[in-house]
């Protein structure tokens, strides 16, 4: 797939961003969580701002 530009291909118009209570601000669920230091902490997903971007976007489906 040829990257789109920034704008298009951006966090928010992912199928793998999951919003939260910021409108600017989401969690991305492409990779499993990331593990915490101490072992009795649940692992959490990577935060990113909605108009951030990376080479893993897919389209959320119409």
């Amino acid at each position: 797939m040829p990257l789109k530009t920034a704008d298009a291909a951006a966090c928010e118009n992912c199928r793998f961003f999951d919003a939260t209570a910021s409108a600017d601000l989401g969690l991305c669920r492409y990779n499993p969580p990331i593990s915490q230091p101490s072992g009795d902490t649940a692992g959490v997903w990577p935060k990113v701002e909605a108009n951030d971007w990376c080479g893993h976007f897919e389209a959320v489906a119409a």
